[in-house]
């Protein structure tokens, strides 16, 4: 059997289960002294008059609530299989597609579980929290068929919650609704194959962007044609991002776990853990034809950077690109994980010679209809999360029939 037909078995086996009943106190196997994390301690925030906690109602309306009572049921077992526990949360969602918070909260729900978790004997829990991380992220079961065109898209986790806990990121909504997808493209069909990766510093420096493109940068049957890296950007508009920078340098914004990433406008640092490179590397996406994917929303190619010239050491924007010998403040994605992730996976596209297109997708803005400051979604938000998805399609579209 493949893998994936084994987990869509094991997935029918965890739906199929009886639907544990609900607790009024956590599992007799769980250490409630062991601290959260910053991101898992929002779990239990709520908003508005509602007491319910609003990571559990978006969990529930997302269908994920049995597989998180499971995975804490298997805990408590004593044998747990984190990785198909975390692939079946994965394909789950990506069955349900559309709304990607219910995968987050669900996701945060599960690694609580599994940090506050006593095991009845000596445990690697490192190493079963990035198992789970990476299965639950699709980051392990992002193989493609063999012998066709193939597309690989990175989105992200929301973000910035602390200010809207109901946030919802579009790029992370698209990787939901397009893994597996396949594209008819003139008389040719090409597979898309989609991860998620996480808003934190830590995951970064650890190599979770390189562990994701790795397998599709090599050269085999599994690399890519198009890989293209996405989160949400500025309101309003589509940026095809041109030029990435190999700096950190946003100190008005922490990560998901309220963790800055050390550099600053005057002082930008480079990513910990990447490998060789310079200041600056570009998309090699074909943004001529990408722009031309018409939608709701302009789509703009974007060359600002910000730069310390050669020789200077004040900061320097400059709409049209960096000058030669200069040092990178902010890629034309800015100087957050969102630059960080093109600039990542674009250096290490060069590095491993994939001559394929790469490169960073801002999405708009995914926001709520005016005046709703408590409700979980609205005729607005829906309407504007499926509008980015579809004219995100139509530059993947774009760019496939270059291929």
């Amino acid at each position: 059997m493949t893998r994936r037909l084994l987990t869509a078995l094991a997935l029918l086996a965890a739906l199929l289960a009886p639907a544990p009943a609900a607790a009024a106190s956590p599992p007799s196997c769980r250490d409630a002294s062991v601290p959260l994390t910053v991101e898992e301690q929002r779990l239990t925030r709520t908003i508005g008059t509602d007491p319910v906690p609003v990571a559990q109602r978006l969990i529930a309306a997302g269908g994920l609530t049995r597989l998180v009572a499971n995975f804490e049921r298997s805990l408590c077992s004593g044998h747990p299989d984190v990785a198909l526990q975390g692939r079946l949360l994965w394909e789950t969602a990506v069955a349900r597609k559309g709304d990607d918070r219910p995968l987050y909260w669900a996701r945060l729900a599960m690694t609580a579980a599994l940090r506050q978790w006593k095991p009845r004997h000596p445990v690697d829990k490192p190493a079963l929290e990035h198992r789970f991380e990476y299965a639950s992220r699709g980051i392990d079961s992002s193989d493609f068929a063999r012998g066709v065109r193939k597309i690989f898209v990175s989105g992200f986790d929301p973000f910035t919650l602390d200010r809207d806990l109901r946030q919802a990121n579009p790029s992370g909504a698209n990787a939901i609704a397009l893994d597996g997808r396949w594209l008819r493209v003139g008389r040719e069909l090409v597979q898309i194959q989609t991860v998620v990766l996480p808003v934190r510093y830590a995951d970064f420096d650890e190599g979770i962007a390189e562990d994701a493109f790795r397998p599709h940068f090599q050269k085999g049957p599994q690399r890519a044609d198009l890989a293209v890296t996405v989160s949400q950007g500025r309101p309003g508009r589509f940026d095809l991002e041109i030029h990435n920078g190999r700096r950190r340098s946003v100190s008005s914004i922490g990560d998901n776990n309220n963790v800055w990433g050390g550099g600053s406008l005057t002082a930008p640092v480079v990513f910990p853990g990447v490998g060789p490179g310079g200041e600056f590397v570009d998309t090699s996406l074909p943004v001529d034809a990408m722009k031309l994917a018409t939608g709701a929303f302009p789509v703009n190619v974007n060359h600002e950077v910000t730069e310390i010239p050669a020789g200077g050491t004040d900061p320097v924007y400059r709409a049209d690109g960096p000058t030669p010998g200069s040092v990178a403040v902010n890629g034309s994605g800015g100087g957050y994980l969102s630059n960080e992730v093109a600039y990542r996976a674009s250096r290490l596209r060069q590095a491993l010679g994939a001559n394929i297109g790469g490169g960073h997708v801002h999405t708009p803005v995914l926001a709520f209809g005016p005046g709703n400051t408590t409700e979980l979604s609205d005729p607005v938000f829906e309407k504007n999360r499926a509008d980015i998805l579809a004219q995100l399609e139509a530059i993947l579209r774009a760019g496939a029939e270059t291929l």
